[in-house]
């Protein structure tokens, strides 16, 4: 049994880092993975599943929808739909702070046979899925409000969704838009989806690869920003019953984010050799900063001296690693910009908030915008001898956490409260912070 971390959890200095990470399974593939698999209500086996809180959230709401679930070797999963008992009452299923699991599961159980009431965590309930809802209703789906409109919990009664022509506002969230095209294969006819503007679109490219994995690819059409997407009905299904889910880059990039900051080498394994996820960019970034990336089949080597240069940049793209990249930034030489984020206000904190109030506490210089962060570099910050220790907020994200402790391992003087919020998609982050710090 693993021992309980101290709270809050002292992050001890690095004087530079080094060693071999192997970051768990995607959390975005894993996700998309199951889902495919409950529309498809056929058996699979999917590997290197994500063990984490919000997998472990979807694996609960499989087995209340009557799913069979055991684990096979190592760290696969193996998913069978059951015969239903003939219950007409309606199914409770807890997202609870898995804001991805509450988008997808709207649309998913829209076009799931039973009757569905989906809630979670009183963050869940404030983040919103009414542009979602209301493009799923045009297409002839049953969902009702339970609480405030547009957001959970509702209650969704399964049918097959009509095909035709919708619009969707994803300014917000591109998980509106994976949340659709994946429910769109259990249609009467084809659905042609059009997005006239897509935050995040790299999480969508992302969808779209792992429909194709599962026998299911979607055309899409491009003028600018704008999208369009048309979906054949068709039942998603594996070739041979088996998925394997990649190493997550948005995990990677902590240890990465750790080389970049602290100096030294970290080699990142079990990535695929492919950049398939949006988050692989993220070691773009770290190479403008000065850091230098090396790929083989293998793995990614990330090397670094330490100093670092100041980025202005649209992470619009890749919002998960705005914390990160605020990280680095709090020690470049010079002014680091950070634009069009504002969706990362209505993530599991206001993240925005949460990291320029947590950096200022850790005594850099930060400027909350609108829709992103300037941040003063300060190269030679380091802990006051003697000062006690600093206890970072992590506002229940386990984002703050992971990139407030990248701060900590150069500054020094921090500690992070409620150490455990990492679990929610990367449960070993801990350890392999341990492992590489020298």
């Amino acid at each position: 049994m693993t021992e309980p971390l101290p709270d809050p959890y002292p992050v001890r200095r690095a004087a530079a880092v080094s060693g071999v990470v192997e970051p768990p399974g995607s959390k975005s593939i894993s996700h998309r993975a199951l889902n495919l698999t409950l529309i498809g209500r056929r058996s699979a086996t999917i590997e290197n599943l994500l063990d984490a809180d919000d997998i472990a959230a979807f694996r609960a709401v499989l087995v209340a929808m009557g799913w069979r679930l055991r684990a096979v070797s190592g760290s696969g999963l193996r998913v069978e739909p059951q015969q239903k008992d003939g219950s007409q009452s309606a199914v409770r299923l807890d997202c609870r702070s898995a804001g991805t699991l509450l988008r997808l599961l709207v649309a998913s159980c829209a076009v799931t046979p039973g009757e569905w009431i989906l809630d979670g965590s009183p963050r869940l309930r404030e983040r919103p899925i009414g542009p979602l809802v209301a493009a799923l209703r045009q297409l002839g789906a049953e969902i009702e409000d339970l609480g405030r409109p547009g957001c959970a919990p509702v209650r969704v009664r399964g049918r097959k969704l009509v095909g035709g022509r919708v619009e969707i506002d994803a300014g917000a969230s591109s998980q509106y838009v994976s949340a659709l095209l994946m429910a769109a294969l259990n249609a009467d006819g084809p659905i042609e989806l059009l997005v006239p503007f897509l935050v995040s679109s790299p999480y969508v490219d992302t969808t779209l690869e792992v429909m194709a994995d599962f026998g299911a690819p979607v055309e899409v059409r491009r003028d600018g920003q704008a999208r369009e997407f048309r979906v054949e009905p068709r039942r998603p299904e594996l070739v041979n019953g088996r998925y394997r889910v990649a190493g997550d880059d948005s995990a990677a990039a902590y240890p990465a984010a750790a080389a970049a900051i602290c100096g030294g080498s970290v080699r990142l394994r079990g990535l695929s050799p492919v950049a398939t996820q949006g988050d692989r960019a993220f070691l773009g970034l770290l190479e403008r900063m000065g850091a230098r990336v090396k790929a083989t089949e293998e793995e990614i080597r990330v090397e670094a001296d330490g100093y670092l240069n100041a980025v202005d940049c649209d992470l619009s793209a890749m919002p998960d690693q705005v914390p990160t990249l605020a990280a680095a930034a709090a020690f470049a030489n010079g002014t680091t910009w950070i634009r069009n984020v504002a969706h990362l206000r209505i993530k599991e904190s206001d993240r925005l908030a949460a990291v320029a109030t947590e950096l200022r506490r850790a005594g850099v210089a930060v400027d909350e915008l609108a829709d992103g962060l300037r941040i003063d570099g300060s190269p030679g910050l380091v802990a006051p001898p003697g000062a006690p220790r600093i206890p970072v907020r992590t506002y229940d994200d386990h984002r703050i956490a992971m990139s407030m402790a990248l701060v900590g391992m150069r500054r020094g003087g921090l500690s992070i409260r409620r150490p455990e919020v990492v679990g929610k998609s990367y449960p070993g982050f801990w350890r392999d912070l341990s492992g590489i710090r020298r």
